[in-house]
């Protein structure tokens, strides 16, 4: 049952649960680490780790885009980014890295002011794709329509439809809302869409036909949604919320899964652990993989909503000092780490919990028994 609270007459609010309040608990088996995998599938595509990228220009160029991809995991590029509408967007991207964080908002804004070029869609999306990687592009709901068009035409893998909030009905005064079912129906690859933080959004967003479902707003420690929209559903609650959409939609359609990506603060193995044993397939990692030798904002980080035109919301992350060490993706994935904090070997500290509590495989490991600490 859920557990709802009185917060005053007449208004009842739900209590909601956070990656940080909950636990793992192991049971009565162990594994060896060597018999535990970390491998997922969604539609076609096998994927090594459930990593997926945050499609932010502080991680995600055509480059790395295409390592994450070599590494395992998903790398997903924006095209509404900076390399959508600049040729060389380096010279910027530099300039990013060395920003104060008073300054840093209107900068990004200028920057974001530049058109987006349907022409550079289909070269990146060719760059990636000829590396031989999945290839995988975040458009914004509210562009969808109008660049999705050079999207699919280029050849796109996966497309990826996200905004802070995306419902399966949104209703407008005006036309051209985009109808997600419709869309999707029409399409012949995979949708990935979100994010979402409850059980009814996630199961209309399922019925939609969307091949996977992001979870959370993406908050982190620099995310400003809260304090700009008010709005903030903590992690653990909104993934079991939409893993029991999950199971009454696997029931509805006889068989039909639809995997879950939680995005939202994931910095750590621990983390990624516990929003799987919650019941997500991936997790979607931002500021983390902005830590990595290979960001193309040299560890600067910033939410794809933090150069909104009108309404940013998200901090700048400043870049690290020089005499700060910046280790590449691939021990930030895999290891060894250099930290004890669980920042570094996500995958490894990953694989050693499931070891730890008995399970060998990503979606056994949704079973995982789950304690609250506070």
């Amino acid at each position: 049952m859920r557990d709802m609270v009185e917060i005053g007459p007449g208004k009842i609010a739900q209590r909601g649960w956070r990656l940080q309040d909950v636990a793992l608990a192991p049971g009565r088996r162990t594994r060896d680490i060597d018999d535990v995998s970390t491998e997922w599938q969604m539609d076609a595509y096998r994927f090594e780790i459930p990593a997926v990228a945050h499609p932010s220009d502080a991680t995600m160029s055509p480059a790395t885009a295409i390592e994450l991809g070599r590494l395992g995991g998903l790398g997903v590029l924006n095209g509404e980014g900076l390399w959508c509408r600049y040729t060389d967007p380096t010279p910027l991207l530099k300039e990013l890295a060395t920003l104060s964080p008073e300054t840093a908002t209107a900068r990004l804004q200028q920057m974001y002011a530049e058109a987006v070029k349907p022409e550079l869609i289909s070269e990146r999306i060719a760059e990636i794709r000829d590396a031989g990687v999945t290839v995988a592009v975040r458009l914004s709901p509210q562009h969808t329509q109008t660049y999705s068009e050079a999207v699919l035409n280029a050849g796109v893998d996966l497309l990826v439809i996200q905004g802070t909030i995306v419902s399966a009905e949104h209703v407008s005064s005006t036309d051209g809302a985009l109808n997600l079912k419709q869309f999707i129906a029409d399409l012949d690859v995979p949708v990935v869409a979100g994010g979402c933080t409850n059980y009814k959004t996630a199961l209309h967003l399922m019925r939609t036909g969307a091949a996977g479902v992001i979870v959370g707003v993406g908050a982190d420690d620099w995310s400003t949604t809260d304090s700009v929209l008010g709005i903030d559903v903590p992690m653990a609650s909104a993934v079991a919320e939409a893993a029991a959409a999950r199971r009454d939609y696997l029931d509805e359609t006889g068989g039909r899964y639809v995997h879950l990506i939680a995005d939202g603060g994931i910095t750590t193995s621990g983390a990624i652990a516990k929003a799987i044993a919650c019941g997500a397939d991936a997790t979607m990692l931002g500021a983390a993989l902005a830590d990595a030798e290979e960001a193309p904002a040299s560890g600067a980080w910033w939410h794809s909503a933090a150069s909104h035109p009108k309404l940013p919301r998200g901090h700048y992350r400043p870049a690290p000092v020089e005499t700060e060490h910046v280790t590449d993706m691939e021990s930030l994935l895999y290891g060894p780490s250099e930290v004890p904090d669980g920042s570094q070997n996500l995958f490894g500290g990953l694989r050693r919990s499931m070891a730890k509590c008995g399970y060998t495989t990503v979606k056994e490991f949704q079973r995982a028994g789950i304690t609250l600490l506070r």
